[in-house]
């Protein structure tokens, strides 16, 4: 099982990026896809998800408004939309893949992809 994560960079305060994340190796219609990030010197905190099959999403209270997650069944791929950019989003952005009902719990995630890093500059 692989998890891709790409699209991080540096961008201005108020400016946007759009993370993918590919999936592969196994069928993730069971599972919800979430976004996770971490902050030098943070504990790893959950950002947004969204259930596989059916679309439904969950977010954050601290991103919520500015960062809409997608996923193109298709092309087993997940999205972070992030918009309106803070230098408290500055961190690593991992994709994940875990159980419906625990997505937004660390121990809980089953599969990890290798982060990608966001640099906002103020």
């Amino acid at each position: 099982v692989q998890l891709q994560a790409s699209g991080g960079g540096l961008v201005q305060a108020g400016g946007s990026l759009r993370l993918s994340c590919a999936a592969s190796g196994r069928t993730f219609s069971s599972y919800a896809m979430g976004w996770f990030r971490q902050a030098p010197g943070k504990e790893r905190e959950f950002v947004a998800a969204i259930i596989w099959s059916g679309g439904s999403t969950y977010y954050a209270n601290s991103v919520k408004g500015r960062f809409t997650v997608s996923r193109d069944i298709a092309k087993n791929t997940v999205y972070l939309q992030m918009m309106s950019l803070k230098p408290e989003d500055t961190a690593v952005y991992y994709c994940a893949a875990g159980p419906r009902l625990r997505i937004s719990s660390a121990d809980a995630i089953e599969y990890w992809g290798k982060g990608t890093q966001v640099t906002v500059s103020a």
